[in-house]
């Protein structure tokens, strides 16, 4: 069953599906295509988000849309209400995504931690390539366990979660310099 926020759908982002969402990270996507166009001065933007998130709410009749979807479908909308300086500026954000740790470790198979970070690795690339922006990472302490495959807390716990984290905060130093660079936090901590 999906669980639909004020009746949205949910958003497609690679393999992720965000259901909890606000808009302003469509709202943020507006206005860096009105900026890449040097319309910085187009006066309609927080009401173009409303229509979406309305377009949204009453319009939209599927349950999952995909992002690039959706971008298209406001890139249409730009055009025919005569914004295709911006519209043709537009380029896909998605809103933030929540990726468990656990179950990346399950995915990449229980105890192979050179496993686990290749495709956190390959995950948090498709992501990136898929529009996301910002990504909050759970189950930190659970995906230890699994990948320890124990259910006690030893220094050898302690050392992968240390592991852990160190390659979080390693892959954002190593791409923080690019022209989106991915926004991190881990449970409630971000990485900086």
């Amino acid at each position: 069953m999906i669980a639909l926020i004020g009746n949205r759908p949910a958003i497609q982002v690679g393999n992720y599906q965000v259901h909890d969402y606000d808009t302003r990270w469509l709202g943020d996507a507006l206005e860096r295509a009105a900026a890449a166009a040097e319309r910085q001065d187009f006066p309609f933007l927080d009401e173009i988000r409303q229509g979406i998130e309305e377009y949204l709410e009453t319009r939209c009749s599927l349950e999952l849309l995909p992002l690039p979807t959706l971008f298209e479908r406001v890139r249409m909308m730009l055009e025919k209400i005569g914004c295709s300086p911006i519209a043709s500026k537009l380029e896909p954000l998605a809103p933030p995504v929540t990726l468990s740790l656990e179950h990346a470790a399950r995915t990449a198979g229980n105890g192979f931690e050179l496993a686990f970070f290749e495709y956190l690795r390959s995950e948090l690339r498709d992501l990136r390539d898929a529009g996301a922006e910002e990504i909050h990472f759970t189950h930190l302490r659970e995906c230890v366990a699994l990948l320890r495959q124990s259910d006690s807390w030893d220094d050898e716990s302690e050392r992968l979660l240390t592991d852990i984290r160190g390659f979080l905060y390693n892959h954002h130093r190593d791409h923080r310099d690019l022209p989106r660079p991915l926004r991190m936090r881990v449970e409630n901590e971000r990485i900086e």
